[in-house]
Order: structure tokens, then C-alpha cells, then sequence
């Protein structure tokens, strides 16, 4: 066999990994196990291996609930044919691993930067002579936005090239802002330091960022956390999703000057976030999650509190969700604006909603599940326009699915606890692969250990690094004016792809 099949969440021998030759790990990853409607690349990426840089590809099967695992060593002598030019879903991935690595490629579509992150192979590449694609023509004019943004948020730059209002072409340019989070990982030797890393990774997906450390840290360490735990953290997770999709449609509403809805949204967010700070101490939930253990169980008070929390949320969001989408000058602006086709998803390899959007049936919860989600036996929310209409509404649908979810896991709470196990070192040469279902799609963490159970790889990947070329794709021939809510109803992430 030249790959091994793997679950979410398995700890292997890194031995058991099969190495091929690049010839043949091509073949198989980029023109064969892909192709197959149910798989997608959840992460590629290389690390120093010996003087050379060992590759590992992780593709996942969705309807068998498995992931194929396979490695390739090359030594950076020459350039190599890309998986990009056989399958577009590797472009980025391998951007990054020109970028990091000095992996040259012979026939990669779109060769850029990614990133520019400080221990990048060609220090002689900056941001700043970034090679934007140039249309020349006295009919067209370049609209450039950012990097500063008018927001308290990451910096990002936005080149349009239109043709009056129409958006004819738009790159998108990240990379300005680093806090070399995957080095630290290495870096850092205490669990509460890498902890805190992984909270911090991206600011609106704390839990899930979490989540998805604490699952592969406990799988290398052969840690089996107790149904009670993984119960407190499925709940956490969905109530994230609750807050930010609640977030994320009072922006939409402020984007196309519905005050009304802006408003009403945005207070009813502020009760969800706080009720972290009740539960935590942070309203991020920063400190909630941690490995092997809770600092903060969940009780009866807290679980009464949250159940009278959702009852007064659900009677007002219902209220404000039926004016939203029976306003004519709404929907106005929601339909068949921003639109990705089931197929550009596809080609794409978008996650999360950004893919349930267009009838891509992609979600973790239900393909690779985690903690609870196997008891919930969660089936994903689908629709099929990929327009602005389908991202608003899928959110509000993920709010009540969520909101059900949470009221049945309570039912089920026992809040005696044991005492906690311990929690052992990780495995020495081992690999763990780590997939959680965030608000914003799919996340993945990879950990590689060496002869000590030491760090020697952590690669992270948050769903917005599959979606930001949806985004460029979406808003071609429509006005720019349509930019700004068709960038809301995305809402990905700065600091999650620039790690």
C-alpha cells in the first residue's frame, strides 16, 4: 500500500507512513485519491528532514470517515511538476512550500507568495513588491484598499481592476502581519505556553483553534478524555458558532444600511459572548480549553443559566431573522450577488459554509467527527445558489441547529466528575492529524514528534486559507459596491492564514 489510512484524531508511527518516490506520491495524491467525488486535501506541507524537506500529504475520504496519509523526501536539486497543474485544490499548499522551503516548481499555474513569514527561503522577496496581475487598458482604471483596513482587524490589501463599477478581476494580497506561530510551537516547551498559542491563533475561533490542539495533543499522549469533557467542549464550539454566525449577520446587515438588523444582532451576540466570561472568565472563552483536563466544568447553575440564555435569544433572533428575510431591499442585495457555482467549490476546494453554500456537502461534524458530534449524529445544512442569500442563510440555519444541539447535550450532562488522569508525554516519532469543524469550516492540526516525543512540526491550517481565492472568484462582474457584504457574508480570516 502506498499510503495509510488513518481516523481523526489517530496517533501513528511515523514509520508507518510510506514514503514514495515524488514521481509516484504525484500520482497518487494529486491524480488519483483526490479525483474521487467524497476527497479532498485537508493538509499538505512540508518540514527540514535530515537537510532535505520530507513532504506529507493528508487527504481525507468523507464518506469512508478516513484519511490517506503518504510522504515524499526531495531535496530541492531542481524544480519538480506540480500538483497544482493536475488539481487546483494544491495551489496554495504548495505556494507555501516554494515559499518556506525553496521548492522550485516547473509548472505551477500561480507561483506567488503566500505569506512572506520571516524564515521564508528568499529573504529578498518582501510585501511590498508583491506582483499584482495587471490588465493594460485605458478603459479600465485599479481600485486598491488596504492594507490598513478602516477596522480593528488584520491587515489585508485588495486590488480591483473594473471596468467602471464592474469588478473585472480582484487579487488579494495577505502576508503583512506574522507572529510565527507554527515556530513557537517548536519553541515552546510548557503545555500552558502552547495552549495559549493555540488559542490565539485566530482571535474569533478561539474554541475551535483549542479544540483541535487539546484532540491531537491528547492523541499523541494516548490520553482518552472522558465523555463529560468532550461534553463541555462540544458545547463550547457550538456556542462560538452561535455567537460569531449571530455576529456575522448583524455585519451583513450594516453592509447594506439595514440599521434595524445591525443593531438587533449585534445585542444579541453580546449575551452569548458574555456568557464565556461567566463560564471562563474571557468572553473569547480563552482559558476554557486545555489539555487532559477542565479548569472550568460546566454546572448545574451554568447550565441553567444558558438554557434561560437561549430561551431569551431564540424568541428575539426568530423575530429579527423573519424581518430580514422578507425585506424586498434586502434580499434586493442578498440574491445572486457574490456567487461561487457548485463546480468553481469544487475546483476550489473551499470548507465550511463556503462550501455548503453551493451544495458541497463538507462538514467534519458529520464526515470525520469529533467528541460528540458522533452521539449528534449531526447532518449538515445545505444550500445550493452560492450567492450572498445562501451564506446569510445557512448562518441563521447553523444558529438553530446549534442552539438544539446545545439544549440536547445538556439533557444529557452529568455533573459528578472523576478524577482527572494523567496526562502522559507525547509518542516519540509519531504523527497526529487533528480536524475540527469551526464556525468557519474545516480546521486542521498536524503534529509531528521526534526520537524524545519533542516537537519537530506543527502545521496549522485554518479554513481561510482554502477560501480567500472564493472571495476573488465571488465578486467578479458585479459592482463594486456589492464588495463589502459579499466580503461580510465570507468573513474569513487575516491572522488565521497568516499564522
Amino acid at each position: 500500500m502506498n499510503y495509510i489510512s488513518i481516523r481523526n484524531n489517530e496517533t501513528i508511527p511515523l514509520s508507518a507512513i510510506p514514503e514514495l518516490g515524488y514521481a509516484a506520491f504525484l500520482e497518487l495524491n494529486a491524480m488519483s485519491l483526490i479525483k474521487k467525488a467524497s476527497a479532498h486535501c485537508v493538509s499538505y506541507f512540508g518540514y527540514p528532514d535530515n537537510g532535505k524537506t520530507r513532504l506529507i500529504c493528508c487527504i481525507a475520504n468523507d464518506d469512508q470517515h478516513i484519511i490517506y496519509v503518504s510522504s515524499a523526501v526531495v531535496d530541492g536539486s531542481g524544480p519538480l511538476p506540480s500538483f497544482s497543474r493536475q488539481n487546483l485544490v494544491f495551489e496554495k499548499f504548495e505556494r507555501e512550500i516554494h515559499e518556506n522551503h525553496g521548492i522550485q516548481y516547473s509548472d505551477h499555474p500561480w507561483l506567488k507568495p503566500v505569506r512572506y513569514p520571516f524564515n521564508r527561503a528568499d529573504k529578498k522577496q518582501s510585501v511590498e513588491g508583491y506582483p499584482f496581475f495587471k490588465i493594460e487598458s485605458e478603459e479600465l482604471h485599479e481600485v486598491g484598499v488596504g492594507p490598513i483596513h478602516a477596522g480593528i482587524i488584520e491587515p489585508g490589501h485588495f486590488r480591483f481592476i473594473c471596468n467602471g463599477e464592474q469588478i473585472l478581476h480582484l487579487e488579494i494580497q495577505l502576508g503583512y502581519q506574522h507572529r510565527g506561530i507554527e515556530p513557537l510551537f517548536l519553541e515552546k516547551k510548557k503545555l500552558l505556553q502552547r495552549s495559549t498559542l493555540a488559542e490565539n491563533i485566530a482571535g474569533d475561533s478561539v474554541v475551535g483553534h483549542s479544540l483541535a490542539f487539546v484532540n491531537s495533543w491528547e492523541s499523541l499522549c494516548h490520553f482518552q478524555p472522558d465523555r463529560e469533557l468532550k461534553l463541555s467542549r462540544t458545547i463550547a464550539l457550538e456556542l462560538e458558532r452561535l455567537a460569531v454566525h449571530t455576529g456575522d449577520l448583524g455585519a451583513i446587515c450594516m453592509d447594506i444600511g439595514y440599521q434595524l438588523g445591525s443593531s438587533v444582532y449585534g445585542r444579541l451576540r453580546t449575551p452569548l459572548i458574555n456568557y464565556f466570561q461567566q463560564w471562563c472568565g474571557n468572553r473569547l472563552a480563552k482559558g476554557l480549553i486545555r489539555p487532559g483536563k477542565s479548569d472550568y466544568p460546566l454546572t448545574k447553575t451554568l447550565t441553567d443559566e444558558l438554557l434561560r440564555l437561549l430561551a431569551e435569544y431564540e424568541k428575539d433572533f426568530e423575530e429579527i431573522s423573519e424581518e430580514l428575510f422578507s425585506l424586498p431591499s434586502a434580499l434586493a442585495r442578498f440574491e445572486k450577488t457574490g456567487v461561487i457555482t457548485h463546480e468553481q467549490a469544487l475546483t476550489l476546494g473551499t470548507v465550511g459554509i463556503s462550501a455548503r453554500m453551493s451544495a458541497v456537502k463538507r462538514d467534519i461534524r458529520s464526515s470525520h467527527p469529533h467528541d460528540l458530534y458522533g452521539e449528534l449524529q449531526h447532518q449538515p445544512l445545505i444550500k445550493n445558489h452560492g450567492d450572498v442569500h445562501s451564506r446569510a442563510r445557512l448562518r441563521k440555519k447553523e444558529i438553530n441547529q446549534s442552539i438544539e444541539y446545545i439544549r440536547e447535550l445538556i439533557q444529557t450532562l452529568h455533573v459528578a466528575r472523576p478524577e482527572p488522569a494523567s496526562l502522559a508525554g507525547p509518542r516519540a516519532h509519531s504523527f497526529a492529524v487533528s480536524l475540527v469543524e469551526g464556525w468557519r469550516g474545516e480546521i486542521c492540526h498536524c503534529a509531528v514528534t521526534g526520537e524524545n516525543g519533542e516537537l519537530v512540526c506543527y502545521k496549522i491550517k485554518d479554513p481561510s486559507f482554502h477560501n480567500w481565492l472564493a472571495i476573488a472568484l465571488a465578486v467578479r462582474n458585479n459592482e463594486i459596491s456589492d464588495f463589502p457584504v459579499c466580503n461580510k457574508s465570507f468573513d474569513l480570516s487575516y491572522c488565521g492564514h497568516d499564522l
